[in-house]
């Protein structure tokens, strides 16, 4: 896969719906938690995988909002999950900056210390940028953006006339990134979950049916070779994008 992977246009941004751990797991007669704890082996090598390529941010959807609803073993076993995995190893080994986005106040106590550390000590690294959607939801960034903004208004610190596509972008909590260049999801499943609404207006959507804990770095090579394939015109025509005439 590498001899025909273009590593000029590796995308800047690859968001990740991590599906499939919990049926990988159920086809081995294990507990769901076994198959989270091989996702988190693959977050190593992928992670590692991406930063080696080039890519500039990975944003993986790890824990929703509507994951609060899920059996209380199984939540308390991701949260446990979340606090082993947060080593440095995984990030100063690659140089990679740890973010995290999410109504992280509905976290655990301990979860949002460790959570806290890690950005902290890992703000340095500057090869790549990992950012983890936990807690999140597309609804609920896009409700906390507007309420912000009404907010603003209410003040009369804002005028309606001056709200646009920029200031809704920067009240969203993925203000400090781009928008992902290529949406991939494991598992099968083709839909997006309510992840990055707002932000995959315009991202390459990339579905395998492989299992999150079996996916590697070729199946990576795989859809970083699909996004090279396509043609990004962002509304215009294909002979604008031919001729330059695209962003």
């Amino acid at each position: 896969m590498l001899d025909v992977l273009d590593r000029n246009n590796v995308p800047r941004h690859i968001a990740i719906i991590m599906d499939g751990n919990g049926r990988w797991a159920a086809e081995r007669g294990k507990p769901r938690s076994f198959g989270h704890q091989a996702g988190v082996d693959t977050v190593r090598r992928i992670t590692s995988e991406c930063t080696r390529l080039g890519v500039r941010y990975l944003t993986l959807y790890t824990f929703s909002t509507e994951n609060w609803n899920r059996p209380a073993g199984e939540v308390a076993a991701l949260m446990g999950l979340v606090l082993s995995s947060l080593e440095d190893e995984i990030f100063m080994k690659n140089n990679v900056r740890f973010r995290v986005i999410g109504d992280i106040g509905r976290l655990p106590e301990e979860v949002r210390r460790k959570l806290a550390e890690t950005e902290e000590h890992t703000a340095g690294n500057t090869a790549m940028t990992m950012v983890v959607a936990l807690s999140y939801s597309a609804r609920w960034e896009i409700t906390r953006a507007v309420r912000n903004i009404a907010e603003r208004v209410a003040e009369k610190a804002l005028s309606p006339d001056d709200i646009d596509e920029d200031m809704v972008s920067e009240n969203l909590v993925t203000s400090f990134m781009p928008d992902p260049d290529l949406l991939i999801r494991t598992g099968g499943e083709v839909r997006v979950s309510n992840y990055l609404l707002w932000q995959i207006a315009y991202s390459e959507l990339y579905f395998c049916d492989t299992y999150w804990p079996d996916f590697s770095e070729d199946d990576l090579h795989k859809a970083i070779i699909s996004y090279q394939g396509r043609q990004r015109r962002f509304g215009k025509t294909g002979e604008q994008v031919e001729d330059g005439d695209c962003r």
